[in-house]
């Protein structure tokens, strides 16, 4: 059972990286879209490899990529933003867990929603999972949509720039071989390319997290300064 998820889920990132490799930008937005709705694709498989193809040169560029991803990224959340608040919380709580949004997650979305307010959006396109949830409390809610668009581009710009300066460096280092393989869809060791991102992005997560954290903290002092 194991081996068999294992090689569905190899299947689909060939799939994924050659929608990129054969669409260029088109399949960044329209991955990034999907990860930033119900579907569950990983943004760090998806930003990296593209950036990765644009450091060789081509039809991609560093920027475009990081505003493809940023596109689709809005795209994504702003399709769950209106199904939400056009649908209602008790039909999100009710069918969500059949399209991957268990009732315990879509709470966890929305209690971060209301400790952090505004910049819970912001902040909630760094974080894993909560970055495709956060439309959901947003759309229930009715918040203003230019605020939440603004907050998603702002947060999805910087992560996708993030994910596209890892995958650029991690360009940089591959051999002719590899990126041969890569385009070609043969020989592409996907769990070498992941472990590959996964360590160029090892500091930058640490950068990131801290930020989320002194957010946090400040938010915390800020209401019990209130009270």
């Amino acid at each position: 059972m194991f081996h068999s998820l294992v090689e569905i889920f190899n299947s689909c990132l060939v799939t994924w990286f050659h929608w990129v490799h054969d669409w260029g930008y088109i399949g960044v937005i329209i991955l990034m879209a999907m990860e930033s709705s119900i579907f569950p694709v990983p943004s760090e498989l998806v930003i990296p490899p593209a950036a990765i193809l644009a450091s060789q040169g081509g039809n991609m560029s560093f920027t475009g990529v990081v505003i493809a991803g940023t596109i689709g990224s809005w795209i994504g959340a702003a399709i769950t933003y209106w199904v939400a608040l056009a649908i209602g919380r008790p039909i999100v709580m009710r069918y969500g867990r059949y399209f991957l949004m268990p009732p315990a997650k879509v709470e966890s979305a929305e209690r971060f929603m209301h400790r952090y307010e505004a910049g819970g959006i912001f902040f909630a396109r760094l974080l894993p999972v909560l970055r495709h949830l956060i439309s959901i409390p947003a759309g229930i809610i009715r918040m203003d949509f230019l605020k939440f668009s603004n907050l998603t581009i702002a947060g999805s710009l910087i992560w996708c720039w993030v994910l596209a300066a890892l995958g650029d460096k991690v360009g940089k280092t591959l051999s002719p071989t590899q990126l041969e393989a890569l385009k070609t869809g043969k020989g592409v060791d996907i769990s070498a390319l992941i472990n590959a991102v996964k360590h160029e992005a090892l500091w930058i997560m640490v950068a990131i997290g801290v930020v989320c954290v002194l957010y946090f903290v400040a938010m915390r002092l800020s209401s019990a300064k209130k009270a």
